[in-house]
């Protein structure tokens, strides 16, 4: 025990300066600004701190560096499976770059979020900021203080990753439309969602385009219990296929057909948007809008440690990665609507 102690007085920044032959200083250059030190000392100064294990005080270099080598991100609800591979993915890149990352999770409450944002930029170098509910106004008061990448929204204040639904939506309506289906509902999300917006106008469009009528339901909460509650509704509408906000929702959906009697996909369709991972897992599979969710994360991740590195666009840029159908079994040919 003693000798144990003896290492950890002896892990400081002074011994391992005495080991490697040169000042605390050009240690303290080594670690924090390698590019000021030649290579071969900083490779004896990394030597002589893995011997010692010396740990360098995160709050004293955040001082010095005016770093803290904090990331945020804050997502609407923690709880939700979509975000769950989005914030993974995020801290396996921010790790690699010797960041740590603050979480936040806002329960769908914009308030919440802007709140947390507040807070959370005086604590971090920057932020990422999933599917934001706040105006943009809120937005550009939060950026005037920390850098900030946008994930799932489009933003003229801060650089930002988003999600071309576009290709995938015309898929899925192209599939229930070869199906025979001609009178489908929309349970739609959030009302202040901007990806609740985006995929109601292509949804329309879409079904425009190929002479299906889309009977618009909602909005219903983002969550299995709003597709539960919501599917009354588009029985009652007499249509023959839905069209969920998300899987969350198309999960509730077919859980209340299923108390219903009301056979999936025999007597209604039913897809899904996100592809989280029990959409494959369900009796039967769900048809759904895969979202890469992964590949975003790695973009936003990437873009925010580039503006931090100074490498940063001169003004907000953006970047658009495609979504794109699957196809599984919660969708057949159209039969006569139910309830009719």
């Amino acid at each position: 025990m003693e000798g144990a102690r003896e290492v950890t007085r002896a892990a400081t920044i002074h011994a391992v300066a005495a080991l490697a032959g040169v000042s605390p200083s050009t240690v303290s250059r080594a670690l924090n600004s390698p590019g000021l030190v030649n290579a071969v000392t900083r490779q004896r100064v990394l030597e002589s701190a893995e011997q010692l294990g010396y740990q360098p005080n995160r709050a004293a270099r955040s001082l010095v560096l005016g770093r803290t080598s904090n990331l945020g991100l804050i997502v609407p609800d923690i709880a939700n499976p979509f975000f769950t591979p989005f914030i993974k993915a995020v801290q396996a890149q921010v790790r690699q770059a010797s960041y740590s990352l603050f979480l936040a999770d806002t329960d769908e409450d914009v308030e919440v979020e802007v709140e947390a944002a507040r807070a959370m930029a005086k604590q971090v170098d920057g932020m990422i900021l999933c599917a934001p509910r706040m105006p943009g106004n809120r937005l550009r008061s939060i950026a005037v203080h920390t850098p900030v990448v946008i994930a799932n929204r489009q933003s003229r204040t801060a650089p930002a990753v988003t999600m071309d639904i576009g290709p995938g939506v015309r898929q899925a309506v192209a599939h229930v439309h070869a199906l025979g289906h001609r009178r489908c509902a929309f349970l739609s999300g959030p009302r202040g969602s901007w990806s609740n917006q985006q995929r109601l106008r292509f949804f329309t469009a879409a079904c425009q385009a190929q002479g299906v009528e889309l009977i618009v339901l909602g909005p219903f909460e983002p969550v299995f219990g709003g597709g539960y509650r919501g599917a009354d509704e588009a029985v009652a509408a007499g249509v023959t296929a839905i069209f969920a906000y998300n899987d969350l929702v198309a999960l509730g959906v077919m859980s209340r057909l299923n108390d219903r009697g009301i056979r999936v996909p025999g007597e209604m369709s039913v897809l899904g948007f996100d592809d989280i991972p029990m959409a494959s897992m369900m009796n039967p599979p769900l048809t759904t809008v895969m979202m890469p969710i992964t590949a975003v994360a790695r973009a936003s991740a990437s873009m925010l440690l580039t503006l931090l590195g100074g490498n940063g666009p001169p003004r907000p840029a953006a970047q658009e990665l495609a979504a794109r159908l699957v196809i599984r079994s919660t969708t057949e040919s159209a039969a006569r609507p139910t309830g009719l």
